[in-house]
């Protein structure tokens, strides 16, 4: 099933120039009315005429999120504000707030996209989607409400948090499509089990996660417990928001609306193209939008491009899902340590709940790292010596996976604090 089967299902070569044209456009916009580019262009000695092919762009310089901080709040802009039509913006907790602005034709582009994703998961007219993710400044709730209301569906806008009432409405609204972050979703599971309430009185069909990494240990979970498809999606405010990129119902890999964004993985240390199918920094290039064209943006978020065709017979490339961050990267003893390699080693192992936290100390001068786990009850009030044989096997698990020792700690059930948004997995008190 496809929201727009000619673009979809694009032949390689044509989309390739499409692409090709629409960077040349695009090229031309930034350097003439975004005075950063511009100055950054000119420095190197670029001319945006000599861009001749895709692989040109690795000619040009990259865009990073502190290049957005410096030019707060709308210095990147390509059109003047009276052409803006909507303004969104980062949380700013690491930071000063990346501003992005929306014309009316970005703010259509961005609903059809976002269409195209609820479409390849499933999603029809006859929906009824209950949109979990934060609506204001935040651009996944109003992203996907849009999309959601341009393929027909009855969207509940009830935002994030409040998880009983969540639970009341699904029931009595019954909904059908839920969307918001994968540890929410697990939330509201167990919430429903912890309220006694059968999971098969609800209507629900689909779930579709993103804005954090997640694996798919936790999918198959989520999709056991709320008995829903779930499918993964992926975008980022500076780029747009929502709807860069899906999966279809084959759930194997994220299709890339390739029309509009030009991808490319590189290594992020020595900025450098990886090989085909090999993991690296995602880097994105907007083709089509007006207000905020980004040029060589890089994402932080690690990824490989799948280079196989999908069964459904879109030809838009996939990603794989996200693996992790460059900048979630623990430097532990020398070692990268992502939080990604600590989950796929918990879901694993049996009894271990799909809960964790990472402490990281520092004790003189040397880092300590502690993963505290949740475990289910048998385990956590069981004899001491199974629980230390729980605790070895981890820790042996673990080293091998990362390459150095790191100390384990069981904790009941519920113990580790719950997000109604994104999980918060890392403390790291070095910072401190």
């Amino acid at each position: 099933m496809y929201w727009e089967p000619e673009n979809e299902t694009m032949k390689r070569d044509e989309r390739e120039q499409l692409q090709l044209e629409r960077l040349e456009a695009t090229l031309n916009r930034v350097h003439m009315n975004v005075p950063f580019y511009r100055k950054k262009f000119d420095s190197l000695g670029i001319d945006t005429d000599d861009i001749r092919s895709l692989d040109d762009i690795r000619k040009l310089p990259f865009t990073t999120k502190n290049d957005l901080r410096d030019n707060y709040p709308y210095g990147l802009f390509a059109v003047p504000l009276r052409e803006v039509v909507r303004i969104h913006a980062s949380s700013g907790t690491t930071g000063m707030s990346t501003v992005v602005g929306y014309t009316k034709n970005d703010i259509k582009t961005w609903s059809n996209l976002v269409a195209r994703i609820l479409t390849a998961a499933g999603i029809t007219k006859d929906d009824v989607i209950q949109i979990a993710f934060g609506y204001g400044l935040f651009t996944g709730g109003f992203g996907l409400h849009y999309g959601a209301e341009r393929i027909g569906a009855s969207v509940i806008p009830i935002s994030s948090g409040n998880t009983a009432r969540q639970i009341k409405i699904m029931q009595d609204f019954r909904t059908t499509a839920l969307i918001c972050t994968p540890s929410y979703a697990l939330l509201i599971a167990d919430t429903i089990a912890e309220m006694g309430i059968g999971i098969n009185s609800f209507s629900l069909k689909y779930g579709l996660f993103g804005a954090e990494p997640w694996s798919e240990a936790m999918r198959k979970e989520i999709q056991d417990k709320l008995k829903i498809v779930a499918t993964d999606n992926y975008g980022l405010s500076e780029v747009m928001g929502p709807g860069v990129a899906g999966e279809c119902t084959e759930r194997n890999g994220l299709h890339i609306n390739e029309d509009h964004f030009l991808v490319e993985v590189i290594n992020p240390e020595t900025l450098e193209a990886v090989a085909p199918g090999e993991v690296g920094e995602l880097v994105i290039t907007t083709l089509t939008k007006e207000a905020f064209p980004v040029i060589r943006f890089r994402t932080r978020d690690l990824t490989r491009l799948i280079p196989e065709p999908c069964p459904c017979g879109r030809t838009l490339r996939r990603m794989h899902r996200v693996m992790g961050r460059t900048d979630d990267m623990l430097i532990i003893k020398g070692v990268n340590v992502f939080p990604s390699q600590i989950e796929h080693v918990l879901f694993d192992i049996e009894g271990t709940e799909p809960h964790y936290q990472i402490i990281v100390d520092r004790k003189g001068a040397m880092d300590d790292v502690t993963v505290k786990v949740e475990v289910s009850e048998p385990i956590f009030f069981d004899e001491m010596k199974k629980q230390n044989e729980l605790v070895d096997l981890i820790k042996r698990r673990l080293a091998s996976e990362l390459g150095i020792g790191v100390g384990v700690k069981l904790v009941e059930k519920k113990s580790i604090e719950r997000s109604e948004g994104k999980a918060k997995r890392v403390i790291d008190l070095r910072k401190i």
